[in-house]
């Protein structure tokens, strides 16, 4: 996942945002020790030290709230000159704290006991738990809880739809979840088929950018860790899906969505669908089975063009290739696809799970055992100079666009 890798380009440029709760352990910051209107010094410390224990990651947009409130409460208003343009999380820091403009910082020492004490309150509510295991919680026997999703069943059809249209679906780590809690309960409900697609005009452009820049209190290897951990699960919740599955794949897909393509029992695609790989350009490594998947299908010349070259294919290409089952018109592409689904969906259930079975038992443990490898490769990767400097010159690249 290419999240990772820019998350680690901001930690190695950004050693101070390492942790999301040493926003409130910065030493070179001055507290007042007398009484003040509104929050009194004493709460103000009381709230830094409920945030340092949180167990659960407020969000990006909730920890730049904070550090702003943070600053603003001791610093006053934003004094600081503003960060350069490839400079992403000081920037970003930065903005939040000037929109603050010129709370006092009495008014923001408020602000910020009352935050910390919601997510607090929050968080007693709600329990604990693992990402995962909160998503399953949350979800269970409640497909319209989804967030990222839009999940229905319908005909004998489970749908999930990637449901970020404004950011051409890209994947955050939310989504990562909620997918595999998804296939999940598909694999279970009663339906026949499963199919993925993407709400507007994109299947899913890849990984979204506020993945990262969550870079956990253990540093760059802990946030390694932490995203191999997330992708294995997540490759592995196509691997072992026991139904036959397809991609209605209605525009470009890049990344992620295309690599696990290889673990789909159909593929169809719109016309204008696009197919890109752009691994070695970020300096990574193929993820999704692709690199076992991949020359299977397509032969090694045809993959390494897509996984080491970043060539980005036409949906007939990929057609031609056998990545995609079949391509059609894009003025006809719903209305055939959904009638062909419906009239697949009418086929009696145990006999498509066994038959399936059949086809890919024989591939089911070298799937997996290629799943561990990428994955350890990544991390390698994730961690590695080289993948630093190839982001930075990406970066670089369109900051000049």
């Amino acid at each position: 996942m290419a999240a990772v890798a820019l998350s680690w380009l901001a930690g190695r440029r950004l050693s101070a945002l390492r942790s999301w709760t040493s926003l409130s352990r910065v030493p070179s910051l001055r507290i007042r020790t007398t009484a003040v209107m509104g929050a009194t010094v004493e709460q103000f410390e009381q709230a830094k030290t409920k945030l340092s224990v949180l167990k659960r990651d407020p969000g990006n947009e909730m920890k730049l709230r904070i550090y702003a409130l943070f600053k603003q409460a001791t610093q006053g208003p934003c004094n600081t000159p503003k960060p350069g343009l490839l400079d992403f999380i000081n920037k970003a820091k930065w903005d939040a704290w000037r929109s603050l403009g010129s709370l006092s910082q009495d008014d923001a020492r408020q602000q910020y006991c009352d935050l910390i004490g919601s997510l607090v309150a929050a968080e007693e509510g709600e329990g604990g738990g693992t990402a995962s295991d909160q998503a399953a919680a949350k979800h269970a026997g409640s497909p319209a809880a989804y967030e990222t999703l839009q999940v229905t069943t319908e005909d004998d059809i489970t749908t999930i739809r990637l449901n970020r249209p404004a950011k051409k679906n890209a994947i955050t780590t939310e989504m990562y979840n909620e997918i595999i809690v998804a296939l999940q309960q598909a694999a279970k409900d009663e339906s026949v088929i499963t199919v993925f697609t993407g709400a507007g005009d994109f299947y899913c452009s890849g990984n979204d950018l506020t993945n990262f820049t969550r870079v956990p209190e253990g540093g760059v290897e802990d946030m390694a860790r932490q995203a191999g951990d997330l992708l294995r699960k997540y490759v592995k919740a196509y691997i072992d899906f026991p139904k036959p599955l397809v991609a209605v794949v209605n525009g470009p897909a890049v990344g992620i969505s295309v690599t696990v393509l290889g673990l789909f029992d159909l593929v169809y695609a719109t016309e204008r669908a696009t197919f890109h790989t752009p691994f070695s350009q970020l300096g990574q490594s193929a993820e999704g089975c692709s690199s076992y998947t991949f020359p299977k299908m397509m032969g090694v010349a045809k993959a390494s063009e897509m996984l080491l070259f970043n060539k980005k294919l036409t949906a007939v290409q990929a057609c031609e290739l056998g990545l995609v089952t079949e391509v059609f018109p894009d003025s006809s592409f719903q209305s055939e696809v959904w009638t062909r689904l419906k009239a697949y969906a009418k086929l009696p259930r145990n006999s498509l799970v066994l038959s399936k079975q059949l086809i890919r038992s024989v591939e089911k443990e070298r799937l997996h055992a290629v799943n561990d490898a990428e994955v350890e490769r990544l991390l390698e990767r994730w961690t590695s100079d080289e993948c630093f400097t190839a982001i930075m010159s990406f970066f670089q690249g369109k900051a000049k666009l």
